[in-house]
């Protein structure tokens, strides 16, 4: 069993509300493939709500609450400008790599540009240390995982300004 098919089995399970578990064992080999527990309830809990008569405003305080969704409107417009960046997201469950070995510079580093093909990170599943290359060319904006913690299948892993 290649990493493809590895990888394919990943999304099947991921992808389908009624599997939660895959098992495949053959001779030399044996691969579970579970999903988190999502559905996970938790006992409500009420709170108990007094009615508070509201304040009387003067007009210096109404003028206030006027301008406040100004500030709002303001403070939202660097999630606009983050909007254009692209999510390298980790194609496997795995433990992630920013290099090769532990006395290897890093592959890429915040500032650094990258291009499809390139190597952006390691991650290791099942003894397999599979090199993760850009699909995307840009300039490396953000690391959003630390070196050497595990990795869901789809967490984005870094973001990029495209070129």
């Amino acid at each position: 069993m290649d990493i493809k098919e590895i990888e394919n089995l990943i999304r099947f399970v991921s992808s389908q509300k009624n599997v939660g578990e895959v098992e495949i064992e053959k001779k030399d080999f044996k691969l579970v493939i579970r999903k988190p527990a999502q559905n996970i309830v938790a006992a409500p809990q009420y709170i108990q709500a007094t009615a508070v008569p509201a304040p009387q405003m003067s007009a210096p305080a109404a003028q206030q609450t006027i301008e406040a969704p100004k500030a709002n409107a303001e403070n939202n417009a660097p999630a606009a400008v983050a909007s254009n960046l692209i999510t390298i997201k980790s194609p496997m469950i795995g433990t992630f790599y920013r290099s090769s070995s532990p006395d290897k510079p890093s592959f890429v580093n915040v500032g650094d540009e990258v291009k499809p093909g390139k190597p952006v990170c390691i991650i290791e599943a099942m003894k397999l240390f599979n090199e993760i290359e850009s699909e995307v060319s840009g300039k490396i904006v953000k690391l959003l995982v630390d070196n050497a913690t595990p990795v869901e299948y789809d967490q984005p892993l870094f973001l990029v300004e495209p070129n």
